[in-house]
């Protein structure tokens, strides 16, 4: 969907969907389920349903100047510029970073996604905004193993021209009289460590700063999927609200559905939708047929991810 071409080319897609098709697989396009058709009816017409719909509830930046034109959602950036790469050159609402002065607020794999194809637009300048602090390229000494280090990652966007800033928080865009947005103003921020308890955020008074910037693009993450089909079929959330199954056997709490990757572990990448996806598999096969012959991770047919 939003994944560059520089990452990843569409005919990888392509020559895959043409073997799956040769295999059997009949693929639907353009059916929004619980819209276009009820999801209980999917229920009715077939032994078994795996909802892979992804995490797709994008997280907002409730702050004044957030309707501003020229605010948008990373996601729906970079999935125009794919539909641009592929051919289709009219859209309703065209985004272009082309002679423009962008920020990426998110420095996540998104935000490093949106700063590449900035430049490949033709962006005059692409600055990075995250609010986290600048980790260091070593291990830290409170994050022993077997915990995730927060080392400071650089891709290859970044290493295109960006400029990084850490702890930072974004308080207000501002536009002109026509809705169309042309600065922000931040503030810097400090991370308290309280022992025993979550670091607390706080603002360094007299740091306020104002950016000039034509485009902003939002890389804050996901919240969970959709809940229309969840609503429908009355499936089991988690805290988290991503649909509620285990991963050892991907069933919900409705017999005959399964769910696998973002929509059940929450925004993540796609080596582990990959992973879950063939994991599925083999679990609805054996609901089907009692037994399956498709390879399983932890049985010395799949390497661990």
């Amino acid at each position: 969907y939003g994944i560059p071409d520089f990452k990843m080319e569409k005919d990888v897609i392509d020559r895959r969907l043409a073997v799956l098709e040769e295999e059997g697989i009949e693929f639907r396009c353009g059916v929004n389920v619980g819209q276009d058709i009820p999801a209980k009816k999917l229920q009715s017409e077939f032994d078994a349903v795996i909802l892979c719909g992804g995490a797709s509830v994008r997280r907002k930046l409730p702050i004044k100047g957030a309707d501003l034109k020229g605010v948008v959602q990373a996601m729906d950036f970079l999935a125009q510029n794919n539909r641009r790469v592929g051919g289709i050159t009219r859209f309703e609402n065209e985004v272009l970073a082309r002679d423009k002065h962008v920020i990426v607020i998110g420095g996540g794999d998104t935000g490093s996604d949106c700063i590449g194809t900035s430049f490949r637009q033709g962006a005059k300048s692409v600055v990075n905004f995250e609010i986290m602090p600048k980790a260091t390229t070593e291990r830290p000494e409170d994050q022993p193993w077997p915990f995730w280090p927060m080392r400071l990652r650089t891709s290859s966007s970044h290493k295109e021209g960006a400029e990084r800033v850490f702890s930072i928080s974004t308080k207000e865009f501002i536009g002109d009289d026509k809705g169309n947005v042309t600065a922000l103003k931040t503030v810097e921020v400090a991370w308290e460590k309280v022992p025993g308890q979550r670091p607390v955020l706080k603002e360094i008074p007299g740091s306020e700063k104002e950016w000039k910037c034509d485009l902003v693009l939002l890389a804050l993450g996901f919240t969970g999927s959709e809940m229309t089909i969840a609503d429908e079929l009355g499936l089991d959330m988690d805290p988290r609200t991503n649909i509620k199954a285990s991963v050892a056997n991907y069933k919900t709490n409705v017999p005959g559905v399964f769910v696998a990757g973002d929509q059940r572990r929450g925004q993540s990448l796609i080596v582990w939708a990959i992973s879950e996806g063939r994991q599925a598999a083999y679990h609805v096969d054996t609901y089907l047929m009692g037994e399956s012959k498709l390879p399983l991770k932890g049985e010395g047919d799949l390497p661990r991810v």
